[in-house]
């Protein structure tokens, strides 16, 4: 089946109908089929068609000739040989469903291919991901590494519900450095304590700055000395941590919701969170500033590491005075 380049695609004649109605390649032209260049290098590997002039190598130099476009096509062609049809369209591709093709089933995905070096912004991917959902498909990413190996993750937003919290704690402290030590209530229990603090002694615990400032704000911690309302905290730790803004935010909606956050200095990130379900956390938050990037090689280093302490890997992109939840987690096709 001989087919012919033509700018930005490769076109067949009538004879390649069968192509589209069999498999789900390209989209009927009149009464021909055009090609995208992945598909249409795809079939002249597969032996399918023939493009005049031209082999497989010196089809792979002229229309895989970037980087860019060789990503492409091993996507495509990994996508193909695990027995899907996939064809380009919104966010590089959209896969169907297994057994499913154009005509006689729907999309199951849609795929952005990049490169394991590839720089992400956040605002970006919550939007594309809201759109996949409003769509009721699943947003992927590609990522293709130096060695030309295939990753994939799935991206969603996370709509975390409610949770039932216990009651704050009533403290009295006073501040030391940017921490404040109170009275420790007498029952240490974590219901008792709302999971607030951490012990110094028997009979006193600290709470970090976050703590401090949720519980300044919602009345129920007294501070003696120098400094004693929540404005005059906040702008005193504003000035010792730069991402303090965006990290008070999140921890304030997750708070609010229900949930515990608690420090994951340990696991490289801002939160672990417990929902008071488990005895473990199971989730990890890292708390984003508007207009936020972030190399792909570091997210993926966070989503291995969550995922080999069973936790989720979330992002929390804070724009204005909405909080997205941005979900990481590597899958298999």
């Amino acid at each position: 089946m001989k087919a012919t380049i033509d700018g930005t695609s490769v076109s067949l004649g009538p004879e390649g109908a069968g192509l589209y109605d069999q498999s789900g390649y390209g989209r009927p032209d009149g009464e021909g089929l055009r090609l995208a260049f992945e598909e249409a290098l795809y079939l002249v590997h597969r032996g399918k068609i023939t493009v005049p002039g031209h082999d497989f190598e010196s089809m792979l130099v002229e229309v895989a000739g970037t980087a860019e476009m060789l990503r492409r096509y091993l996507v495509y062609r990994d996508i193909r040989e695990r027995g899907y049809v996939i064809q380009p369209g919104p966010h590089d591709f959209r896969v169907f469903r297994r057994g499913e093709k154009p005509g006689k089933g729907r999309s199951q995905y849609l795929v952005r291919v990049i490169s394991e070096r590839a720089t992400i912004r956040f605002e970006e991917v919550a939007d594309d991901a809201a759109t996949a959902f409003n769509m009721r498909k699943q947003y992927l990413f590609a990522v293709v590494d130096d060695e030309n190996e295939i990753t994939y993750y799935e991206v969603k937003l996370q709509d975390l519900p409610p949770v039932e919290a216990p009651p704050l704690p009533r403290l009295r402290g006073f501040i030391v450095g940017n921490a404040v030590v109170a009275a420790a209530p007498k029952d240490r229990t974590p219901p008792t304590t709302g999971w607030f603090g951490t012990p110094l002694d028997s009979d006193r615990i600290m709470l970090s700055p976050l703590e401090t400032l949720y519980l300044l704000t919602r009345g129920v911690l007294v501070m003696t000395g120098e400094i004693t309302g929540s404005g005059d905290y906040h702008e005193r730790v504003m000035k010792s941590d730069a991402g303090f803004a965006e990290k008070n935010a999140v921890y304030t909606h997750l708070r609010d919701m229900g949930y515990l956050p608690r420090t994951a200095y340990k696991f490289g990130h801002h939160f672990r969170v417990y929902s008071g379900k488990k005895m473990h956390s199971e989730m990890l938050v890292h708390a984003l500033p508007p207009g936020a990037t972030m190399p792909m090689s570091v997210i993926s280093r966070s989503v291995r590491l969550a995922h080999s302490v069973r936790k989720k890997m979330l992002f929390a992109s804070t724009q204005q005075n909405t909080i997205r939840y941005i979900e990481f987690a590597r899958i298999k096709l």
